[in-house]
Formats: structure tokens, C-alpha cells, sequence
């Protein structure tokens, strides 16, 4: 009897020790999951369009033909290198994209590419990568190929380093926001100012430099716009629509939400080819006017961009789903659009291609571009 008595305590023990682990395991389950599930409905739509699809359907609206993309951007194993040994510390930074091998390899040699210190070497470098078919020339089957790889390393960067800055910057208290009090810490620390003087400044900054004054009014803005429920504290979407607005879901449907309020206007919640076609032709969602009655230049090709590239299932209208689709920065029209768009203003000869010689004579401009710093180049748009 005795023994009999000693199992069941013992029995119970055992489950009561089980049910303690699982109502201590399954709260965490079930919070690390929501935060998952919450997150991944606030990253930004993949581009359903592959790139050889695109580059057929902008050709169509764009009169660019024959395009093909099956060529990959060169390895560093066909190029000589002048700074080889960066390359395995910059690896480190993407282990957890979540990208495939070819892709992996092309970002480390775009981050060594960028750490060249002179700008006609990074150039140099750039253009004989891209150029793979070794005929000295980049036609826009090339140059858009580079500039959508660039695109795709760029935003795919952003969202993984906001959660780790959003954790760092997060921490007085750490309580799953940032306020702008810690944020604006953050910005002094990382230009150099002391605990004590982070700590005790001066909210005016009459001692900044007028260059730093307008980077935090800049800043400032910019979260006034990105804070939708507390004008003080971000969540950590709306701290990647602060940081980087082309990577964020959040941003880039409220630059639908704008496009329907300016040019929807028969608010039949729908954009039609004709009201499509008064859109500003430098681009969308960068400087949308209000006087949209006024004949805007280049509307033919904004009806051909509405045919070939938006209105996918040919209804005639845009719902917000696919306008979302056009302008996400990773579908392939943007990397073709900007290819177009330099050979056009550096192409000297007229025959369609680049050669280096062509880009060195347009330095600043190709320096400023995504083909070469994509992150400042989305920034200059959105801001």
C-alpha cells in the first residue's frame, strides 16, 4: 500500500512538473509567434513579376526590344581586385537573408566594390561586371540586370538591420518602441558627442554645426510622417517606414492611399488608363502635384506603362493591389527605367550602349545612382 501511495505521489509529481513546463513553454510559443506572424504581414510585397517578364512587358510599353537577362553579373574570379580581403568581413553582415549562393556572391562584391576609395576605380570595377558579354559596351539588358541586383540587396539589407537597431536604440526603457528622445541619443552618440553631453544638451544645439541642425530637422520630419499612432514613439514598422520608406509596407501603401486621393476622381476607389495618365511622368508617389487637370508631358507612355505593366488582369482599372505591385522597388520596372534613363542622359554617340569612357565623362551622375549607391539614391526620392 505504502509503495502503491509512494508511485501515485510520485505520478503526480511527474505530471504536475509537465503541466508547469507547458504553461510556462506555450505563452512563448505563442508571443514569439504573433510577433513573427505580426512582422512578416508589415514587410513589403515580393514582386510577383520575374525580371525577364518585365523586361518583355517594359520593352513593350518602352519600345525596347529584344531584351533577354539570362547573363549573371561576373564573379570576382574574371576581374582583378585591388581590395580582395574585404570581402569575407562583409559576408558576415548577410548570413541571415535568407538569399541564394549567386546572389550572396554578388553582394560581396558590390560591398568591396564600394569600399574603393576612388570613385573612377569603383566605376571601372562596376562596369567590367556588369559587362558580360565582353564587348566593352553596357546595353540596357546589363545595366538594368546590375541595378536590379542592387535593388534586391538593398532592401532586403534594410529590413534585416531595422530589427537590430530598432532592438539597440530601444532601450530606456526597453518596452518594444522607440521614442524620439531615444532615437535622438542614438544620432548624437553616432556622431560623437559625449554621455554627458547626450545626457544634459542643450535642445536648441546652438554648438551643432548648421550641416547636423538640418540632418535632425530632416529627421524630424520624416517621423512626424512615418508616426501613425503616437507622435512621440515608432513601432518597429513604422521605424522601417523612418529609415528606409522604400523598404516598408506601411510606406508604400500610403503612397497608393495618395495616389487614389489626387488622381482617383470619380472616388470609385480605382484608377482608369486616363486618370493613370495624369500622373507626373518622373515618377511615383516623388512629387505629385495638385493642379492634375493641367496636360501632363510623356502621358503616352504612362498609357503604356498602365497597359503592359499595372492593369495585370486587363479590366481597363487599377485596383490598390496592383498599384502596390508597381511600385514596390524590387519589380524589375524601376531597375529598367533607371537603366534607360542614363543611358539617355550619357549615351554620346547614340548607338544605345555605354562604354567607360561614356560613364567616367558623367561621374557624378552614375555615383549618385542605384547603380552604384542605391540606398542614397531611394533616399533623395522619398525625402
Amino acid at each position: 500500500m505504502v509503495s502503491r501511495c509512494g508511485l501515485c505521489c510520485r505520478g503526480g509529481n511527474f505530471f504536475s512538473l509537465v503541466f508547469l513546463r507547458w504553461t510556462i513553454a506555450i505563452p512563448i510559443v505563442i508571443y514569439f509567434s504573433l510577433f513573427f506572424v505580426n512582422y512578416s504581414k508589415r514587410m513589403p510585397l515580393k514582386s510577383l513579376e520575374s525580371l525577364e517578364d518585365a523586361v518583355k512587358n517594359t520593352g513593350e510599353a518602352l519600345q525596347l526590344q529584344s531584351i533577354s537577362f539570362d547573363d549573371e553579373p561576373r564573379s570576382s574570379s574574371t576581374v582583378a581586385t585591388s581590395s580582395g580581403g574585404r570581402v569575407k568581413n562583409s559576408k558576415k553582415k548577410y548570413k541571415h537573408l535568407g538569399i541564394d549562393q549567386r546572389d550572396e556572391k554578388l553582394i560581396e562584391e558590390v560591398e568591396k566594390l564600394e569600399n574603393l576609395q576612388e570613385p573612377k576605380d569603383l566605376l571601372t570595377e562596376i562596369f567590367q561586371r556588369a559587362d558580360t558579354d565582353d564587348n566593352q559596351l553596357l546595353d540596357i539588358r546589363e545595366l538594368a540586370k546590375w541595378i536590379h541586383a542592387k535593388i534586391k540587396e538593398h532592401v532586403n539589407r534594410a529590413m534585416t538591420d531595422n530589427i537590430g537597431l530598432f532592438t539597440a536604440i530601444d532601450n530606456n526603457p526597453r518596452n518594444g518602441e522607440v521614442s524620439w528622445d531615444e532615437y535622438h541619443a542614438h544620432f548624437l552618440k553616432t556622431h560623437g558627442f559625449s554621455e554627458e553631453y547626450i545626457n544634459s544638451h542643450n535642445k536648441r544645439h546652438p554648438e551643432l554645426s548648421r550641416t547636423l541642425k538640418e540632418s535632425i530637422m530632416r529627421d524630424r520630419a520624416r517621423w512626424a510622417e512615418a508616426a501613425r499612432n503616437d507622435p512621440e514613439r515608432l513601432a518597429l514598422d513604422e521605424f522601417l517606414a523612418f529609415t528606409h520608406p522604400e523598404s516598408s509596407h506601411r510606406a508604400l501603401l500610403q503612397m497608393v492611399e495618395d495616389l487614389f486621393e489626387k488622381f482617383d476622381r470619380d472616388g470609385d476607389e480605382q484608377l482608369t488608363e486616363d486618370e493613370f495618365a495624369g500622373l507626373p511622368s518622373d515618377g511615383v508617389g516623388l512629387d505629385l502635384g495638385d493642379d492634375h487637370e493641367k496636360p501632363i508631358p510623356g502621358s503616352d507612355d504612362r498609357r503604356k506603362e498602365f497597359k503592359h505593366l499595372i492593369d495585370k488582369n486587363k479590366d481597363g482599372r487599377a485596383d490598390r493591389v496592383e498599384l502596390l505591385m508597381y511600385i514596390d522597388p524590387r519589380n524589375p520596372r524601376h531597375a529598367i527605367q533607371e537603366a534607360q534613363q542614363l543611358i539617355a542622359l550619357s549615351d554620346a554617340n547614340e548607338d544605345g550602349n555605354l562604354s567607360l569612357p561614356e560613364i567616367l565623362n558623367k561621374i557624378d551622375l552614375f555615383l549618385g545612382s542605384k547603380m552604384v549607391d542605391t540606398e542614397k539614391s531611394f533616399h533623395d526620392e522619398f525625402r
